[in-house]
């Protein structure tokens, strides 16, 4: 199996292959397409093997393998050669597998840890036999040569492909949001907008393959916003069809047969405001719902990232009545209704300040310290949609503001 990868390294027409890189623990990645369900940072591998034993013991089938360009570790449940394919696969897996935020990561190159290969750049031909020459350490200071002859059978040789990228309106894109302090990805979502009149078009996860929509308007421009929590947002403008491969933005790069656009997302700072619009709560209660989990989640990264940190929580209701009001019980469970919940009642003011509060309680229970969280409660005195509209659920809300952040 050495022997096939020295052989198509000369096929692929790689004259050396060296890596200083330490041994990580498990396999590197490969070239290929991976249906990825987790991802972990060097130093994390306590937590990536149990997440992985947790999900083999369910009955899954999954491996771990490390990233040799980003530096991460990438849990995947299985690898395609055909793009396609793969993306076929994680669609069905998203849906049928419950992994709601699976996605492909795509190796473009391979890595080979193995010492250095030296070889001619010769053609090859099916059916030939390739003779290269290994270094390998011997015992001593010096290095031996030893010959390895590689017959290469069934071997296909790619044509060499065009590097010029098609029009963007004709191409696929991968929007790539990242932290631009240390230049690590981050989870994130693009919204498409019709740059003509503010409509919303699509939302798209970060980091996913995917196509720009027409916006049917007639400058044919669309505004993409790049968010995530804990960051501001980005926002980048333009009409797909005046893209071409010499006028392209700096956000903007063609690679891995893809357009990528890049958001460079900054952390929150004094004075910047954020909302919770995917924390929701059981009706007439100020206990969340486990859909919240996520998105708390990255509220307890945000406040982790910065001890400085000191926030405000804002709560918000839809209208001013009063009525029935449901708070946690002694068992501090956040996210069910269970059996020793509160029944109570007041105004739509204190009904905000519990939701408020239960948020609040939550990240302490997490190890934030206490005092740098404070509450406001403004009950429906700042409704950003009619009540009784469609969109009457966004003014049920909490919202983050950074009171200090140095």
């Amino acid at each position: 199996m050495r022997g096939y990868a020295c052989a198509l390294a000369i096929v692929l027409g790689l004259s050396s292959l060296s890596f200083t890189d330490p041994s990580p623990k498990g396999e590197y990645l490969q070239k290929g397409y991976y249906i990825v369900v987790a991802a972990y940072r060097i130093g994390q591998e306590k937590y990536m093997e149990a997440y992985a034993n947790k999900l083999n013991k369910s009955g899954l089938h999954t491996k771990y393998g490390y990233d040799f360009g980003r530096k991460y570790y990438y849990i995947y449940l299985d690898y395609y050669t055909d793009f396609n394919e793969s993306i076929d696969q994680m669609l069905k897996t998203r849906k049928e597998g419950g992994f709601t935020d699976a996605w492909v990561r795509i190796m473009k190159e391979s890595y080979n840890p193995q010492p250095v290969v030296e070889a001619k750049q010769n053609p090859v031909e099916e059916g030939q036999v390739i003779v290269v020459t290994e270094k390998k350490e011997a015992k001593t200071d010096e290095m031996v040569s030893e010959r390895v002859e590689v017959k290469v059978e069934d071997l296909k040789v790619e044509k060499p492909v065009s590097n010029d990228p098609p029009p963007l309106k004709e191409a696929s894109v991968l929007f790539y949001t990242y932290n631009p302090t240390n230049s690590e990805p981050i989870d994130g979502e693009v919204d498409i907008v019709d740059g003509d009149g503010a409509r919303l078009i699509q939302k798209v996860k970060a980091h996913e393959v995917a196509t720009l929509p027409d916006p049917k308007n007639k400058s044919g421009r669309i505004s993409l916003i790049g968010s995530s929590f804990g960051f501001r947002k980005v926002q980048h403008d333009f009409v797909p069809s005046e893209i071409t491969s010499e006028k392209m933005p700096e956000y903007m790069e063609w690679r891995d047969n893809h357009y990528v656009i890049k958001f460079d997302l900054a952390r929150l700072h004094k004075g910047d405001i954020e909302t919770l619009y995917n924390v929701y709560f059981f009706n007439d209660a100020a206990i969340m719902i486990p859909e919240s989990r996520y998105e708390l989640e990255r509220l307890l990264d945000f406040m982790n990232s910065n001890e400085k940190y000191k926030i405000m929580l804002h709560g918000h209701t839809n209208g001013n009545s009063r009525g029935k009001i449901i708070t946690i019980g002694p068992t501090k469970n956040f996210f069910e209704i269970t059996s020793d919940v509160v029944d109570g009642s007041g105004s739509a003011k204190e009904l905000s300040y519990q939701r408020a509060l239960v948020i609040k309680e939550w990240l302490v229970s997490q190890k934030i310290v206490e005092g740098r969280i404070d509450i406001k409660a403004w009950g429906g005195t700042r409704m950003i949609h009619d009540k009784h509209s469609n969109n009457a659920r966004r003014n049920v809300r909490v919202e983050v503001e950074v009171l200090e952040d140095q």
